[in-house]
């Protein structure tokens, strides 16, 4: 090995190590994520906010009755006869109970609605996690209550630069003076062996960040440098070719 070979291998080393170090995962922040084989689902309730979808029955009051509202950016929905409600924040019973308050406003009568009124949840949209980094599908996820570390990363494909073995799990928080939690989960470990000790639930607005490998990273950054000067030489001649087109009879 010549020693230039041999500077260019250790400066790659080098520099492997000190990414290494770049993380800011804490095995121990797994205690806060819930694990399938202990529970069901990671939520007890369900909170309506935009972009839901509600659908109400209620056969004795045909303006309500089936119903279907999306849930404005507002917040509010509104139905003929009843007018505005605000429904972000609310349970789908609270929201069903305010209702019937407005139904029983209008006819003055509790016979209409002796039964109590059946809205339900027509589309799940304003609860969602997120799946960033080397995989061919990145963007939020439709949050079901059900969500797993395999799942996520398995609808996500990671790409051939993915660095499977170390895989972000980020919860993070709205109290500055509470850390996110972060741990890593090696994805080639738990395909590879079944190693399940990692494979937790989801919650709303957790992050599965799946990061490039050292050499993926490296040519990450050549791209950026070399992506702008190709299009930029790519205008030159462009431009070029449409001038001397010009001449051409």
């Amino acid at each position: 090995m010549s020693i230039m070979r041999l500077r260019e291998a250790m400066v790659l080393i080098l520099f492997m190590l000190s990414l290494t170090g770049c993380f800011s995962s804490n095995p121990e922040d797994i205690v806060a994520f819930a694990k399938p084989f202990e529970v069901d689902v990671t939520s007890d309730t369900y909170i309506l906010q935009p972009p839901d979808e509600i659908m109400v029955y209620c056969a004795k009051v045909p303006e309500i009755h089936e119903q279907r509202q999306k849930i404005r950016p507002d917040g509010k929905v509104s139905f003929e006869g009843m007018g505005e409600l605000e429904a972000a924040g609310k349970t789908p019973q609270e929201l069903a109970n305010d209702l019937r308050v407005r139904v029983l406003d209008l006819y003055k009568s509790d016979h209409v609605v002796e039964k109590a009124i059946d809205l339900r949840i027509f589309s799940f949209q304003s609860k969602v996690y997120y799946v960033l980094g080397q995989v061919y599908e990145p963007g939020p996820r439709i949050y079901t209550g059900r969500d797993s570390v395999v799942t996520a990363v398995a609808i996500a494909q990671p790409n051939p630069m993915a660095w499977i073995e170390r895989i972000q799990v980020i919860r993070p928080s709205t109290d500055e003076n509470v850390k996110a939690k972060i741990f890593e989960v090696n994805f080639d470990r738990l395909m590879a062996h079944g190693d399940v000790s990692k494979n937790v639930l989801l919650q709303e607005g957790d992050i599965i960040y799946v990061p490039p490998t050292i050499l993926g990273w490296m040519a990450l950054k050549i791209e950026e440098v070399i992506r702008p000067i190709a299009r930029a030489f790519t205008g030159i001649y462009t431009v070029r070719r449409g001038l001397d087109d010009r001449y051409y009879y």
